[in-house]
């Protein structure tokens, strides 16, 4: 991902909020016959420094990360933070074009299967726990043959993170007056992903100068 340096989030604690805000990533692998990519839900765990997922064996690019696994490379791991057009009729001085402002997280690794089938079940446990109110529904309310069958037709692992990259695009490279120019006038939107961008303005992009 280019980053250039006024870009670069470097907070872990912003960081870490964005991988358990926006936990639904994109995974891309290097397969045989060229890119391969699924979209999916993923756990993220700081204290050990990695992520964790699942895919359907319907899904051929676990076999890629079996080979990934087995040889040593690299899967990447794609999140979209919030993002949103900015206009150039919010600045101060319009004299400029259109772009846009997001936050993405990029993450690197050597997959790690999850072959144990109890580990994989915990695994899923944990996934449905973090959506399930447990008052409402468990795991423990399927059947266990049917568990075990539906644990057969998945491919758990583990991606260590060896390398992240983290960008926040929002405006750094503006005036105050203009990056309070943008905050103003995504907050007046009518959508979700333009006020949190506006919020994580305020947060990262010194509107005080």
């Amino acid at each position: 991902m280019y980053v250039p340096p006024e870009f670069a989030l470097d907070d872990p604690q912003a960081i870490e909020e964005l991988l358990q805000t926006h936990d639904f990533g994109l995974l891309v692998t290097a397969g045989r016959e060229g890119p391969e990519a699924t979209h999916l839900p993923f756990l993220y765990d700081p204290e050990r420094r990695l992520v964790e997922g699942h895919l359907s064996r319907g899904n051929g690019q676990w076999r890629t990360l079996e080979r990934l696994a087995a040889e040593g490379e690299q899967a990447l791991l794609i999140v979209q933070g919030p993002h949103s057009y900015v206009s150039p009729r919010w600045y101060e001085r319009p004299a400029a074009v259109p772009t846009w402002n997001y936050l993405a997280v990029h993450l690197y690794g050597t997959p790690r299967p999850i072959a144990d089938p109890d580990r994989l079940t915990a695994q899923q446990a944990r996934l449905a726990a973090r959506y399930e109110d447990p008052a409402d529904w468990t795991m423990a309310a399927v059947e266990p043959e049917t568990l075990e069958k539906l644990m057969r037709g998945i491919y758990g692992f583990e991606l260590p993170i060896a390398r992240l990259q983290a960008k926040a695009k929002l405006s750094q490279n503006k005036t105050p007056g203009d990056r309070a120019g943008v905050v103003d006038a995504l907050d007046g939107l009518d959508h979700p992903d333009a006020r949190a961008t506006a919020g994580w303005m305020r947060r990262l992009s010194a509107l005080d100068g």
